[in-house]
């Protein structure tokens, strides 16, 4: 499989999944989700999928410090109703990570495991994304800021080319190059930048 080299720079987010560790599908539970996991899941790559992705990664060590992460013991509350610009796609990835579901998620085991309704929208929040640990109340608020990182001039005027099917070879691969530069530079270049990635612990 080929993919932009850079997918690999981006430090894992390791948790531990107590249900993999109770099922034997993963040795002692631990789970690593990359961000190339989230671009396959997505089906693209960009400074969406990029962002809930960081805000995963600083909103989780925010919470746990040098743990693991307890995967399924984390709620997820998005400020925005799931049709609401990108906000379905952040939950996708956050929800890949966390591994917190809305009404269709995991039911549980007995009375263990259940994932459900430990995803939601259109709550009351000055962030748009709240994550709080289940064992401990503690509360994580993110937010991000794309424009911390602005596209290149170039980057509109040929996506406008390429959606009209106007683009030469020559400009279809400067696009995918511009875009996915803004990504990198998004992940790689700004992930410790301050300004881009904000996080309020209660």
């Amino acid at each position: 499989m080929d993919y932009p080299a850079f997918y690999d720079r981006v430090a894992p987010i390791r948790l531990r999944d107590p249900l993999a560790d109770f099922l034997g599908a993963l040795k002692g539970g631990v789970v690593e989700v990359r961000y190339l996991d989230a671009v396959r899941l997505a089906g693209h790559s960009c400074p969406t999928v990029a962002g809930a992705f960081l805000m995963a990664t600083r909103g989780l060590e925010a919470l746990y410090g040098d743990d693991l992460p307890t995967r399924g013991e984390i709620e997820v509350r998005m400020r925005q109703p799931i049709e609401e610009g990108v906000c379905g796609v952040v939950a996708n990835v956050l929800s890949l990570i966390t591994g917190a579901a809305a009404d269709g998620g995991f039911h549980g085991i007995g009375d263990r495991f259940d994932r459900r309704r430990l995803l939601s929208f259109g709550n009351a929040s000055a962030a748009p994304v709240r994550f709080t640990r289940r064992d401990t109340g503690k509360s994580a608020s993110v937010r991000y800021d794309p424009g911390v990182v602005p596209p290149d001039p170039e980057m509109m005027p040929l996506l406008q080319r390429q959606l009209a099917g106007l683009a030469t070879e020559e400009e279809a691969g400067r696009f995918r190059r511009l875009w996915q530069g803004r990504v990198e530079a998004i992940l790689c270049d700004h992930a410790d930048d301050p300004r881009l990635i904000t996080v309020d612990v209660a």
